[in-house]
């Protein structure tokens, strides 16, 4: 980080950790700061009694959210796969006596994002899907997504974009798609980083008229969400985003 007083940054860090919950944060890259390293920072934190870390996993890319032209941020730099990480985060957190999430993935002590596939009580108690859409996502939400709406009916198809974080997709993002959706109406995430009337012209191409439709802003909850969440909370958030989403496909759907 190039602190130029890094053991006065250290001392203030512990002293916080003495007199208030502390959640901390640490950029991943791999060969740089993994492996024992990792180690040391997650059991030094630990031991100064900080109440949570999260591992954030290094993005250089576009297809990682990176939108501002800037991929990649440093040459040459190995980046962990999501499945890679999320492991990484399993085993730091089962280390430490403080909680330890990833983001992209995960939350090993609430199981999420989308913990709602491992409560079939749950998924029972979501509406019904009673017409048909494509939702577009991220490619690593659109597969989860999929389980959860399958489960409510078979009437929705979700389509993940190249790039990693709905949040971040751009207009790039759905002019690559336009040749692969159903003619439904198309459901797009809430924060998208798209216009609206650009996304429907681009996704209408040809022949094919679709309607969009802004979906809920949130179906899960990430690791910085989640950090200082419940389970139950969780539960909660992804119940009524995913209530939002089927009652949106029900509304606007073919």
């Amino acid at each position: 980080m190039h602190d130029p007083t890094p053991e006065a940054s250290l001392q203030v860090l512990e002293r916080l950790c003495g007199e208030i919950d502390v959640y901390s944060a640490t950029v991943v890259l791999p060969g740089v700061n993994d492996g024992d390293r990792l180690i040391e920072t997650c059991e030094w934190l630990d031991e100064k009694g900080a109440k949570g870390l999260i591992l954030m996993r290094f993005a250089n890319t576009t297809g990682q959210g990176l939108i501002l032209g800037n991929a990649p941020v440093i040459q040459g730099q190995q980046i962990q796969t999501p499945e890679e990480f999320s492991r990484i985060v399993t085993a730091m957190n089962d280390r430490c006596r403080m909680k330890v999430s990833g983001t992209p993935l995960w939350d090993p002590s609430i199981g999420s994002p989308f913990a709602i596939l491992n409560e079939p009580d749950l998924l029972a108690r979501l509406p019904r899907l009673a017409r048909r859409a494509t939702v577009i996502s991220g490619s690593i939400a659109a597969p989860y997504i999929q389980r959860v709406l399958d489960a409510c009916g078979d009437t929705a198809t979700v389509v993940g974009v190249k790039k990693e974080i709905a949040c971040l997709i751009t207009i790039e993002d759905l002019v690559a798609l336009t040749g692969d959706l159903p003619d439904d109406p198309i459901i797009i995430p809430g924060r998208a980083f798209v216009h609206d009337k650009e996304a429907e012209e681009v996704l209408s191409c040809g022949d094919a008229q679709r309607e969009l439709v802004r979906g809920p802003d949130c179906l899960t909850a990430d690791a910085e969400t989640s950090m200082g969440m419940s389970r139950e909370e969780v539960l909660a958030l992804e119940m009524e985003g995913f209530s939002s989403l089927i009652q949106t496909i029900n509304r606007y759907g073919r």
